[in-house]
Order: C-alpha cells, then structure tokens, then sequence
C-alpha cells in the first residue's frame, strides 16, 4: 500500500502545483483535446462518451499547462460460490494525472498516466465466475478468474490541429495505450464504473485497452469522429511491473458519432496478430458496436446506460457477446448500478490445444455504493453487488448447480 499511496499523493501534488502569471488560451484547454467539442465527451484512449457524462478531477493551472488529476482505489472482498469458486481480498482501481497545453493556431498537446495496483492481487488475478481470457502467471490459461492489469495502464500523448472551426486532425501514441477499438474501457463507463467487478465481457469489447505500443491517426468533422490504429497484438505478459515492445502488427478501425449531448455511438473494427501468449499462433478479428446514454437528473445527479455488442472470431467460428449496464445517481451520497451480460465462450472447458466447446452463459449483476464525504475532495464509498450466473445443463455439474457470486468493498475516491 505504500506504492500506492506514493502515487495519490503525486497526482494530488501536481494537480495543486503553484499557478503562473501567463495567461494560456483557456477556450482551447476548456474543449476537447482531439476537436471543438466539450471535453466530457472524452474518455479512455480516444474513445468518446455522452458530453452530458460528469467530468471529474482536481483541476489547476501550473503556466500554460492545465494539470488534472484523479484517484480510485477498491479495497474488495469477492466469493465465488461453487467447485470452481474462490474467497480473496484484494486492491484495484487507478491514478491517473493528465496535462495539458494549447499551442498556436490552436493546436493542443496532452500527456496521459494512469497506473493500477492490480500487480497487487497476485499472480491468480481475482476469482469471477464464467470469466476467461490471457495468463497472469505465463503458463496457465486463467479460466472463473480475472487477470490482474499491469501497473503501467497507459503513458500517452496525443496532438489535434484543428483545420477550421468543425473540422480537426489529431494523433495519438501509447506505450502503453488504448487502439481505436470498442467502446470506453469498462472502468472510465459512467454506467459500471462504480462497480469493482470486471465484465465477463470484457475480451470481446475492451481488453485491448491496455497494449503496449499503439498509433492512432484521426479525423474529427463536428460530432463524427474517423480513426485508425496500429498496434502491437500480443496481450500483455505475466510481469505487470515492466514496460514491453513488439512490432505494431495489427490494425483498428473506429468511425464514432454524438447525435446528441446525451447520446454517443461507435462501430469498430480490429485485426489482432498473435494475441495470446499461450497460443501465439492463433490470430484474431473483433467486431464491436455501442451505445452510451448519458442523462442529467436534477443538478448533480445523472442515469447512465450502455448497450454493447462483441464478436471475436476463435477455432469454434465466431463468438457473440452482449452486456447491458446502466448506473443511477439518485443523490449525492447513494448510487445504484447493473449489469446484464450473455457470452458465447469455448474457454470454459479447455480441450486438447486453447479451445473447447463453445457454450452460451449469461450473468446478472446488482450493486450499490454510499459515498461519505472527508477532508478536501476525497470521499470514502462503501458498497456491496451480487451476482446471479446462468449455465447451460452441460456445464452445471461443473460448477455445482447455478453459483453465485457476491464482493464487498470500500472505495477511496479523490477527484
């Protein structure tokens, strides 16, 4: 925890640095950093939310730089029940600072950290029932469990040149970072971001949020967004404290749209080269598309909703998965939230080589945190979810029935 608490207090540090007597453009730094749009309407890597989503963070002026900051950390109780369920306590969540500048003729540069204790947790990742996807220890493919992310989630930089008042090009480079696939990653979703459960969805609509090596060019025309990536394919490995490179072998494609201030949609493409390092000879293609509604109640209070849909190809054809997840703030100190999701997954029972057969499960989860406010603006969150998963009559037997799944936490917020 020390590490941890080292790194809150660098962000907090940075976000309160000492102002300067210049006097930058604050138009160019108050929008978006990739075009002429308010800057909630950014999120993880490049993707777009609503621009009713709230925006939070410590915010200061240090020069012509604007420095923003942002902490979240779960302490969290999980069971799983069942022969193929687990007990563990363990830390997740982020900190992530961000900075800055408005140049001239109105271009803009910003820099991007956001590091996890997730290393924390161990090479065992967390239990989560009907959860699959990569190796947290090199050799064993993690099956009812979750991986934990490395320390270094993203090191980023991006740079837009707005061409007109509509119309803007803009570049960004990660090492780590996110390619232009999917919808936001599932902890920057105002819709789920409250829960410290990762979704069984997660491989089919956002696990390459974290990749190390991305390039991402793209063309902004008012509430449309165009972009391309390339980047490196292979997941990451089972050392969560280092910095990995690799050639930039695959290529995403994301054409996005915000008809409206509380809507925003995304279709996306992605040719994956190598991605698991168990099976390094396996390629892989992605589909997504989303929809994110995002609605104000009363002044600070909002309802957010996500609809999303994945296909990945694999060895049994491809592979559909759908989640729902919608989060209510209905006052200052309570907010509920929910996730329904359906997976066609051939990891759950490993035969002779990655694969076995394809199965379709489903699972539904409830939640709800009471935030109390402390000093400054941190606040302390305590919250509890339960889950309900649905097995077909062939994997039952293995897993006891229809198991459930609870977790406790208490949260740690400074923004």
């Amino acid at each position: 925890m020390g590490r941890i608490t080292l790194i809150v207090a660098a962000v907090a540090t940075c976000a309160y640095a000492a102002p300067s007597s210049s006097e930058p453009d604050m138009s160019v730094l108050m929008r978006g950093v990739l075009g002429p749009y308010a800057m909630t309407r950014e999120s993880s890597g490049t993707s777009w939310q609503p621009d009713a989503s709230v925006h939070a963070g410590l915010h200061h002026m240090a020069g012509d730089w604007m420095l923003m900051g942002h902490a979240l950390l779960n302490g969290v109780y999980d069971w799983q029940e069942g022969p193929r369920g687990d007990q563990k306590t363990f830390v997740s969540g982020m900190v992530m600072g961000v900075a800055r500048r408005a140049l001239s003729d109105g271009d803009v540069l910003q820099l991007r950290a956001m590091l996890s204790p997730d290393p924390l947790m161990g090479k065992s990742g967390l239990p989560l029932l009907l959860q699959t996807g990569e190796t947290a220890d090199g050799s064993t493919p993690l099956v009812d469990r979750q991986h934990p992310h490395d320390l270094f989630v993203e090191m980023s930089a991006s740079y837009s040149h707005p061409l007109n008042a509509r119309d803007t090009l803009f570049a960004y480079a990660g090492l780590p970072g996110e390619p232009a696939f999917g919808p936001p990653a599932f902890m920057h979703r105002l819709s789920v971001m409250d829960s410290p459960e990762p979704p069984i969805t997660h491989h089919w609509l956002d696990s390459t949020h974290i990749v190390f090596g991305v390039v991402t060019a793209g063309f902004v025309h008012a509430d449309w967004k165009l972009e391309m990536s390339r980047f490196r394919g292979r997941e990451p490995d089972q050392f969560r404290y280092n910095i990995e490179t690799g050639p930039l072998d695959s290529t995403a494609a994301r054409i996005s749209w915000n008809p409206a201030s509380t809507l925003s949609l995304q279709l996306s493409w992605a040719n994956l080269m190598h991605p698991e390092q168990l099976h390094p000879e396996e390629n892989q293609r992605k589909w997504s598309t989303s929809g994110i509604y995002t609605r104000p109640i009363r002044e600070l209070d909002w309802w957010s909703t996500t609809l999303a849909w994945g296909r990945r190809s694999s060895a049994s054809g491809w592979l559909d998965a759908y989640a729902i997840e919608s989060a209510l703030k209905f006052n200052a100190s309570w907010t509920g939230f929910a996730r329904g999701e359906r997976v066609d997954n051939d990891e759950l029972i490993r035969a002779i080589g990655s694969h076995g057969p394809a199965y379709t499960v489903s699972k539904m989860s409830l939640g709800v945190i009471r935030d109390f406010p402390l000093a400054g603006r941190a606040k302390l969150g305590v919250g509890t979810q339960y889950a309900f998963n649905f097995l077909p009559e062939a994997l039952a037997p293995l897993y006891g029935g229809s198991p459930q799944g609870a977790m406790v936490f208490m949260r740690l917020r400074v923004e």
